[in-house]
């Protein structure tokens, strides 16, 4: 019988080559936008993954707008034949970074060690997953562990905007599906002790409104397109917030109040553009894009037709409000059942490596299990891995080196109970 305990020892002897690696990843800034050196960290990830025994594939989302000769979207793929075809256990995590911003004490991408943490953009957020997930295995491969079943790593890109040329991409071309695929783990950081089973979903939407242009000093002649955008946004909180507060989900998301249905203005833009020389004009166009989240209990059917109601409702009012409604971006609610066997054998591992009970949560916003579910139909998938979720995209960004290595033993005990040994 394998004994576990043998199993963290051995990621505890790899403990100081899976920082290193780590601090590789970090030192390669893969900043989205534009979308910089991807190709670079594909191909350390790749070298490694062969390194430790992986068949490795490069897949350029080729075909896409935001795939370049400049910003290639170079995602990679290995896989370990075990003693079995099935089942698979696939690792996932995205090698993407948003920008660093203002604020850091240190070089956002030198990954600095210090009081038993890493430093960088990305560190957690989730360059430390990918890490985490590929020496998981490595450990069990130098312990002379056979498994019975096959493991599969990915790192993939775009996440931060999307995953469209990432998991999306790969799942729409046959590289991710149902047949191929029994569990996945997104190597996302939603805290080191805990499980994520999915998220919300989410609905942006642009509304623009026509006005009448007319002299700034006369607006009576005229009727301005911002007024007839303030009238919908007023509405928004007058008539759907109170509605949306009021509308619960059974998913375990944190924080608590993530639990209720949400609506945000993300962005709004109307007349003329404000850093440039004014001319006294009433706008005649406005247009304002909006952040829906909505809950496993709701159809995206109701969600957008409440949108229309309002608008119908302003329209009928005012004849002369013209309107014009743009889907932008859909996205499913997504939640794998918590009795299924990938979470059950997860949250055990992660007890026995941590030290206590695996709270299962799930998330206020979006990832790839959003591509994972609805694209490639694999209905076993989680998000687990090593990090604190509240510093992902602050300033001073760090993983705690200790999480890394909980996370890791909990990863390998994962893949030896999931897959099986000989």
């Amino acid at each position: 019988m394998l004994n576990e305990a043998s199993i963290f020892a051995r990621v505890d002897e790899l403990a100081e080559e899976m920082v290193e690696f780590l601090r590789q990843l970090v030192r390669i800034p893969t900043v989205n936008p534009p979308g910089e050196n991807y190709a670079d960290c594909a191909n350390l990830i790749g070298a490694k993954l062969k390194e430790f025994g992986y068949e490795t594939e490069f897949v350029t989302a080729e075909g896409l707008p935001e795939c370049s000769p400049q910003f290639p979207r170079v995602n990679v793929i290995g896989r370990m034949h075990g003693q079995r075809a099935k089942p698979v256990l696939h690792f996932n995590g995205h090698l993407d970074v948003v920008p660093a911003g203002e604020g850091w004490t240190v070089d956002p991408f030198a990954a600095v060690v210090r009081d038993g943490r890493i430093y960088g953009r990305g560190v957690t957020d989730q360059k430390a997953g990918i890490a985490a997930s590929m020496f998981a295995i490595e450990a069990i491969r130098r312990a002379g562990v056979k498994l019975v079943g096959s493991v599969e790593q990915s790192a993939t890109v775009d996440e931060e905007s999307g995953g469209f040329a990432g998991v999306a991409y790969l799942a729409a071309n046959g590289h991710f599906r149902r047949e191929a695929i029994d569990y996945v783990v997104i190597t996302e950081p939603l805290d080191y002790d805990r499980i994520c089973l999915g998220h919300r979903g989410v609905y942006w939407f642009e509304v623009l409104t026509r006005g009448r242009i007319a002299h700034g000093s006369m607006p009576f002649l005229g009727a301005s397109a911002i007024d007839r955008m303030a009238r919908f946004i007023a509405s928004i909180e007058q008539e759907l917030k109170p509605k949306l507060a009021l509308r619960r989900t059974r998913m375990p998301v944190v924080p608590e109040a993530a639990r209720s249905a949400t609506i945000n203005v993300n962005a709004i833009s109307g007349g003329q553009p404000i850093d440039a020389q004014q001319t006294p004009c009433v706008a005649d166009v406005c247009r304002a894009v909006f952040d829906r989240r909505f809950l496993l209990e709701e159809s995206f059917d109701n969600v957008r037709r409440e949108v229309l109601e309002l608008l119908s409702q302003l329209q009928t009012a005012d004849e002369e409000f013209r309107y014009e409604l743009k889907d932008l971006m859909i996205v499913h609610p997504t939640m794998t059942a918590p009795e299924s066997k990938l979470v059950t054998t997860m949250a055990s591992a992660i007890t026995s490596s941590v030290g206590r009970q695996a709270p299962l949560i799930a998330s206020p916003g979006t990832y790839d299990q959003k591509h994972f579910a609805r694209i490639a139909g694999i209905e076993q998938c989680i998000a687990y891995g090593p990090g604190i979720l509240n510093l992902a995209h602050q300033p001073d960004e760090y993983c705690e080196i200790e999480h890394l290595i909980l996370s890791c033993k909990a990863m390998a005990l994962g893949a030896i109970r999931l897959l099986g040994v000989t």
